[in-house]
C-alpha cells in the first residue's frame, strides 16, 4: 500500500479558492510516487466570489467544499470527518481561497484567525509528528501555528519576479525564520517535518512551478 496523502482544497480557482494548477501538480505528483491521495474540504461558505475575467468579486455564493469537488474530480470529503490516525501526510496548496476561506490572512495578515478546522488539522498531523507539504502562500498558516518554524514563500525582497515578497517579511515578525529559496527548489524543517515552495509567489513558467512542486510532494512522501 502506498502512503495516503491528505489535501486540503480551499475552493477552485486562484482568487477566490485554491490554484487549479497547484492542486492539479499535487495529485499528479502523489501519484507518480504511488502514493494515495484523499482530498478535503471545509463544508463553510467561501469569503466571497471572483470573476476570474474580470478579477472583480461578485454577489454570488459559493460553498468550499462543493466547488473543491471540481478540481477533485467528486471524490472528496468534508474536512470535519478527517482521521489523522489513518493518514500518512498532509498536503495544501495554495491560492487566494487559503487566505480568504482557511484563514483571514487576506484582510488581516499577521492577525489573522485561522479556521478552527484547519487548525486542528495541522496540529494534530504535527503532534503525531507527520510531514506537512506548503506551497504558494499555505506556509502562512504554519508561520501562524507553528511559531520558530523554518518556511519558505520564495523571496523576501519584493520586484517583478518575486510581487509578493512582503508576506516572508510578515511571518518574520510572527516568529518563524523565512528562507530564501528559488521557485525550483524547497525547504524543509527537519525539527517540525514542514516542506515549503514557493509555486506562484514567483512570476515563473508554469513548468518551474511544477518542478518546485514534484520535489515538495517528493520529500513529503519520503518522510511519511
Amino acid at each position: 500500500m502506498g502512503k495516503r496523502v491528505a489535501i486540503v482544497l480551499a475552493g477552485c480557482g486562484v482568487y477566490d479558492g485554491s490554484e487549479i494548477h497547484e492542486s492539479s501538480a499535487v495529485l499528479v505528483h502523489l501519484s507518480r510516487e504511488g502514493a494515495q491521495a484523499e482530498v478535503y474540504a471545509p463544508d463553510v461558505d467561501q469569503m466571497h466570489v471572483v470573476d476570474h475575467v474580470k478579477g472583480q468579486p461578485t454577489q454570488e455564493k459559493r460553498n468550499v467544499l462543493v466547488e473543491s469537488a471540481r478540481i477533485a474530480r467528486g471524490n472528496i470529503k468534508d474536512l470535519a470527518k478527517l482521521d489523522v490516525k489513518g493518514l500518512d501526510a498532509l498536503i495544501i496548496p495554495g491560492g487566494f481561497g487559503v487566505a480568504k476561506n482557511l484563514s483571514t490572512w487576506a484582510t488581516q495578515g499577521k492577525n489573522c484567525i485561522i479556521s478552527k478546522e484547519v487548525e486542528d488539522v495541522l496540529k494534530a498531523f504535527h503532534a503525531a509528528k507527520k510531514p506537512i507539504g506548503l506551497c504558494c502562500i499555505s506556509p502562512v498558516l504554519a508561520a501562524k501555528i507553528f511559531p520558530g518554524c523554518e518556511l519558505t514563500v520564495g523571496h523576501d525582497t519584493e520586484c517583478e519576479k518575486w510581487p509578493y515578497a512582503k508576506t516572508a517579511e510578515t511571518m518574520k515578525e510572527l516568529g518563524c525564520k523565512h528562507v530564501n529559496k528559488h521557485v525550483t527548489e524547497i525547504h524543509v524543517d527537519a525539527k517540525n517535518k514542514l516542506v515549503t515552495t514557493s509555486a506562484f509567489m514567483c512570476n515563473a513558467p508554469i513548468h518551474e512551478i511544477y518542478d518546485g512542486i514534484g520535489k515538495m510532494v517528493k520529500e513529503v512522501v519520503r518522510l511519511a
